[in-house]
């Protein structure tokens, strides 16, 4: 067996910061075209920021007393109504940037993985396996001549 260095595996957690920072909006926003877009992707990475689900898990929490109160809207319609839908919608987009960053990442893994040996397989110049195929069929050939 030969010495061969292999890279060491990426952790996800280098590409988390990534995705849910809003440090690249600028960029972004660059990306898109029209007025429409640029808000599009403005509230997009807004919304679907952890500081947003924290921002909008205050504002659910302010609720609670108004909906505990006699006549009021009570916990369970409090928590589903209000709460989760508030909450559960920037962490499930965060969840998903996540996702996605790290989707990209193993991707791209995968790709430079299999570039890597398909560049040690040699199969497209001279040597390596053309010549291995080359050495089959004539021994193939030959042991067909020596049955006749």
């Amino acid at each position: 067996m030969t010495d061969v260095q292999t890279a060491r595996p990426h952790k996800t957690h280098h590409h988390i910061g990534k995705a849910i920072s809003l440090r690249e909006l600028r960029s972004d926003m660059k990306d898109v075209n029209g007025f429409n877009a640029k808000i599009a992707v403005f509230l997009t990475n807004i919304v679907g920021s952890m500081w947003c689900a924290y921002v909008f898990g205050l504002i659910a929490l302010i609720g609670i007393k108004p909906a505990l109160k006699p006549g009021g809207e009570g916990i369970i319609a409090w928590i589903a109504q209000t709460f989760l839908q508030l909450v559960l919608l920037s962490v499930i987009m965060v969840g998903q940037n996540v996702q996605s960053v790290a989707s990209d990442a193993r991707s791209q893994h995968t790709y430079d993985d299999t570039v890597e040996i398909l560049d040690r397989l040699d199969i497209k110049t001279q040597g390596g396996l053309k010549d291995l195929a080359d050495r089959i069929d004539s021994l193939t050939t030959a042991m067909k001549q020596q049955e006749k």
